[in-house]
Protein backbone atom coordinates (compact mmCIF):
# COMPACT_ATOMS: atom_id res chain seq x y z
CA UNK A 1 0.00 0.00 0.00
CA UNK A 2 1.48 3.64 -0.99
CA UNK A 3 2.37 6.08 1.82
CA UNK A 4 -0.58 8.17 0.34
CA UNK A 5 -3.33 5.75 0.53
CA UNK A 6 -1.89 4.69 4.40
CA UNK A 7 -2.14 8.25 5.26
CA UNK A 8 -5.67 8.68 3.79
CA UNK A 9 -7.02 5.38 5.99
CA UNK A 10 -5.34 6.95 9.30
CA UNK A 11 -7.01 10.09 8.31
CA UNK A 12 -10.53 9.47 7.62
CA UNK A 13 -10.33 7.11 10.74
CA UNK A 14 -9.17 9.98 12.55
CA UNK A 15 -11.75 12.19 11.26
CA UNK A 16 -14.60 9.98 11.83
CA UNK A 17 -13.02 9.35 15.66
CA UNK A 18 -12.79 12.91 15.94
CA UNK A 19 -16.33 13.78 14.65
CA UNK A 20 -17.84 11.14 17.35
CA UNK A 21 -16.24 12.60 20.37
CA UNK A 22 -17.35 16.33 19.16
CA UNK A 23 -20.99 14.92 19.24
CA UNK A 24 -19.65 12.81 22.42
CA UNK A 25 -19.13 16.52 23.93
CA UNK A 26 -22.02 18.51 22.44
CA UNK A 27 -24.62 15.73 24.14
CA UNK A 28 -23.24 15.33 27.31
CA UNK A 29 -22.99 19.35 27.66
CA UNK A 30 -26.46 19.27 26.53
CA UNK A 31 -27.10 16.84 29.18
CA UNK A 32 -25.11 18.92 31.54
CA UNK A 33 -27.15 21.96 30.70
CA UNK A 34 -30.78 20.14 31.13
CA UNK A 35 -29.85 18.99 34.54
CA UNK A 36 -27.84 21.78 35.53
CA UNK A 37 -31.41 23.71 34.69
CA UNK A 38 -33.28 21.09 37.17
CA UNK A 39 -30.70 21.61 39.81
CA UNK A 40 -31.11 25.41 39.64
CA UNK A 41 -34.98 25.05 40.82
CA UNK A 42 -33.42 23.10 44.10
CA UNK A 43 -31.04 25.80 44.37
CA UNK A 44 -34.10 28.18 44.57
CA UNK A 45 -35.87 25.97 47.32
CA UNK A 46 -32.17 25.44 49.53
CA UNK A 47 -31.63 29.28 49.22
CA UNK A 48 -34.98 29.84 50.27
CA UNK A 49 -34.54 27.01 53.27
CA UNK A 50 -31.25 28.57 54.39
CA UNK A 51 -32.76 32.06 54.52
CA UNK A 52 -35.75 30.88 56.81
CA UNK A 53 -33.69 28.68 59.06
CA UNK A 54 -31.08 31.41 59.44
CA UNK A 55 -33.40 33.79 60.46
CA UNK A 56 -33.09 34.19 64.38
CA UNK A 57 -37.14 35.19 64.76
CA UNK A 58 -38.71 32.14 62.77
CA UNK A 59 -38.77 28.66 64.96
CA UNK A 60 -37.25 26.07 62.76
CA UNK A 61 -38.31 22.44 63.57
CA UNK A 62 -35.65 19.45 63.16
CA UNK A 63 -38.35 18.40 60.45
CA UNK A 64 -37.63 20.94 58.46
CA UNK A 65 -34.30 21.37 59.16
CA UNK A 66 -33.96 17.49 57.93
CA UNK A 67 -35.92 17.99 54.80
CA UNK A 68 -33.55 21.17 53.82
CA UNK A 69 -30.44 18.86 54.64
CA UNK A 70 -31.71 16.15 52.33
CA UNK A 71 -32.71 18.55 49.19
CA UNK A 72 -28.90 20.48 50.10
CA UNK A 73 -27.48 16.93 49.87
CA UNK A 74 -29.04 15.67 46.38
CA UNK A 75 -28.35 19.34 45.22
CA UNK A 76 -24.64 18.37 46.27
CA UNK A 77 -24.55 15.22 44.27
CA UNK A 78 -26.66 16.76 41.46
CA UNK A 79 -23.62 19.20 40.98
CA UNK A 80 -21.13 16.55 41.55
CA UNK A 81 -22.51 14.23 38.54
CA UNK A 82 -22.55 17.79 36.08
CA UNK A 83 -18.75 18.46 37.02
CA UNK A 84 -18.10 14.52 36.27
CA UNK A 85 -19.89 14.94 32.70
CA UNK A 86 -18.17 18.18 32.01
CA UNK A 87 -14.52 16.91 32.82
Amino acid sequence: MSIKKEFGNLFEKLKVERDEIKLKLHLASMDAKDEFEKAEKQWVLVKAKATEIADDTKETSQEFAAKARIVGEELKDTYHRIKQRLS
